[in-house]
C-alpha cells in the first residue's frame, strides 16, 4: 500500500533527497542543496515536505516551496528506483497539487531536465503542465490551479 504523509523525520527526507541528488545528470538541480538540507523546516515553511511510504517504508518524496502568496514551486519529486513504474509519481503529483490548492496557491511552477528525467517530463506534460521556457537543457514549467 502506498501512503503519503507530512514529513515527521527530517533525516528520512534528507536521505531521499541526497539519493535524488546523485542521479547522473541531475547535479545542476541541486545548487543550494546544503542550505536546503541544513534546515528543511525553514526551507519549506509556508509549503510542505511530503514523504511517500510503501508498507511503512519511506520510498519517495515531493516538496512544495513557497515563492509568494500566489505561487509555489514543486521540488524534489523522487521515487527510489526499485519502486518506480507503479504509478506513484502521479499519486505524488496529485497530492502536491491538492495540497498547493489547500495552501491557497494559484500557480505551481517547477524546473526539470527533460534529457535526464524524460519519464517525469512526459508525466508533467500529460498532467497539464505547460512548458514556458527551456534554456541550457532545463525546462521551466507551470500550471494554474
Amino acid at each position: 500500500m502506498f501512503e503519503i504523509k507530512d514529513c515527521e523525520d527530517y533525516e528520512v527526507a534528507k536521505k531521499l533527497i541526497r539519493e535524488y541528488s546523485e542521479i547522473k545528470g541531475a547535479e545542476s538541480c541541486f545548487v543550494s542543496l546544503d542550505k536546503e538540507l541544513a534546515d528543511l523546516d525553514t526551507y519549506y515553511k509556508g509549503g510542505a515536505l511530503l514523504i511517500g511510504f510503501e508498507n511503512e517504508n519511506p520510498i519517495a518524496t515531493i516538496a512544495i516551496k513557497h515563492v509568494d502568496n500566489d505561487t509555489c514551486e514543486a521540488k524534489r519529486l523522487y521515487i527510489k528506483p526499485d519502486y518506480r513504474g507503479k504509478g506513484y509519481a502521479r499519486i505524488l503529483m496529485n497530492e502536491m497539487l491538492d495540497r498547493s490548492r489547500k495552501l491557497g496557491f494559484k500557480e505551481v511552477k517547477f524546473t526539470t531536465k527533460p534529457e535526464v528525467m524524460s519519464i517525469g517530463y512526459g508525466l508533467y506534460k500529460r498532467m497539464g503542465f505547460e512548458e514556458v521556457d527551456c534554456a541550457d537543457g532545463v525546462a521551466s514549467m507551470r500550471m494554474t490551479l
